[in-house]
């Protein structure tokens, strides 16, 4: 590791906020590095402050000073934002490893429509699609083809004109096309079933490296059923580097000579619907995620090492934890979630005993008595990794309850569907 870093301690760099980047930072400090964090958004800045420096994007427009400073050795992004800033172009330039792709090979995640044009090139199966200019196109759209849909934005981003809409039937299809706001479009993507779950990858040195099959439960309520939420309410992790459920063959290793040509280095992620026996590919992410990326981290055996030899594009030699094979990810959501124009009072939030597993505070802060008070729509993570996918769900369940704030809720069905990957 000498000779990926500056100095004698590795310095590390969040682009993020709330339990993504508090869990990094605690998990890569407790492995020998000094972690700092550049806060990008108005909220979720309690948990980063409690496990290293901070640097908010208000008082520090542009971060390049400051990762120059401190001699940052990685960074490591939250969101894809990062690379549509003022400052993006000067932060490439200064040449500081980053866990995250650039340039053309960002487009995977940033453009939809091209991440189903890829896919289609490379032989990947992917679900119809049509990007839709206004509301009439989209409507012309459905009446020649009457299937139901998912609807999206064109361009993933976080606050984006068209939030997630999944359809199940041509009649709510139709009834959402008349609603949604078509200021960058919609990307009209046909409905494959719920038969869905994920894989995350590391791509570096010119090859593909599966770590995780992964599922995240999106709908806000049991049963799988209200909206999709703006963050899944939880999530299950098994590390699985042989692709034993087949979504890396189906969906990554076809786009090995895409990943070559753009110098693509840095994690990916294939969400996949099964149909017909093969996975078809519904979205590609080029990062870690906030429901995967805290187990991860707490998976691997070096973060730190193999952290950074990715952001070098250097071969990896992964390796995991012995019986941290298995994690699960839930979520407290606090009043109104996840309508999130609704607007609670600052709720007094208490842990009411000693944790066995991880909480990451994501919407809270703390008064002047050193109270914990909610403050947005999303209280905490509870991560919790075991040697079973029933332990680690045990454990995480367990966990949450020690928490209590007024009309905060949890989903209590997590592991009880679409687990193993393929089932409903």
């Amino acid at each position: 590791m000498e000779n990926l870093i500056q100095g004698s301690q590795p310095k590390v760099m969040l682009l993020g906020i709330g339990s993504y980047a508090s869990s990094a930072m605690r998990t890569l400090s407790e492995n020998g590095a000094r972690v700092y964090c550049y806060l990008t958004r108005d909220y979720g800045d309690y948990g980063p402050s409690l496990d290293g420096e901070t640097f908010h994007y208000k008082e520090y427009p542009n971060p390049c000073p400051i990762i120059k400073e401190k001699e940052i050795d990685l960074v490591i992004p939250m969101s894809i934002n990062w690379h549509e800033q003022e400052w993006t172009e000067e932060f490439l330039e200064m040449d500081v490893p980053i866990l995250s792709p650039s340039g053309e090979a960002m487009r995977l995640e940033r453009d939809r429509d091209f991440g189903r044009q890829l896919g289609e090139k490379y032989g990947v199966p992917v679900p119809e699609a049509y990007v839709a200019k206004n509301r009439i196109d989209a409507l012309e759209y459905i009446n020649r083809n009457p299937k139901p849909l998912v609807i999206k934005n064109p361009l993933c981003a976080p606050g984006s004109p068209v939030h997630t809409i999944v359809a199940e039937t041509v009649e709510d299809t139709i009834s959402w096309l008349e609603r949604v706001n078509y200021a960058e479009g919609a990307f009209l993507q046909e409905y494959m079933g719920r038969r869905e779950a994920g894989h995350v990858a590391f791509v570096s040195d010119g090859k593909i490296y599966p770590l995780v099959t992964n599922q995240e439960y999106k709908r806000a309520f049991n049963g799988n059923m209200g909206p999709v939420a703006g963050a899944p309410m939880g999530g299950l992790v098994e590390v699985d580097q042989e692709d034993k459920y087949g979504i890396v063959k189906d969906t990554l290793e076809p786009l090995l000579p895409w990943f070559k040509a753009t110098k693509f280095h840095g994690p990916v992620q294939s969400t996949s619907v099964i149909r017909d026996g093969r996975w078809h590919v519904i979205e590609y992410n080029v990062r870690t995620g906030i429901t995967t990326g805290p187990a991860l981290c707490r998976m691997l055996k070096n973060p730190v090492e193999t952290f950074l030899a990715v952001g070098h594009n250097r071969p990896l030699d992964i390796s995991f934890i012995e019986g941290f094979e298995y994690a699960c990810t839930l979520t407290l959501a606090g009043w109104g979630y996840p309508y999130t124009k609704i607007e609670g009072p600052s709720l007094l939030v208490q842990l009411m005993s000693e944790p066995t597993c991880d909480i990451w505070w994501n919407e809270v802060v703390s008064d002047r008595k050193g109270r914990t008070l909610m403050s947005g729509h999303r209280i905490a993570d509870v991560v919790a990794v075991a040697d079973s996918m029933e332990s680690a769900i045990s454990t995480a369940y367990e966990n949450i309850k020690k928490i209590y704030c007024l009309s905060s809720y949890y989903r209590t069905d997590i592991g009880s569907s679409m687990w193993p990957p393929g089932e409903e």
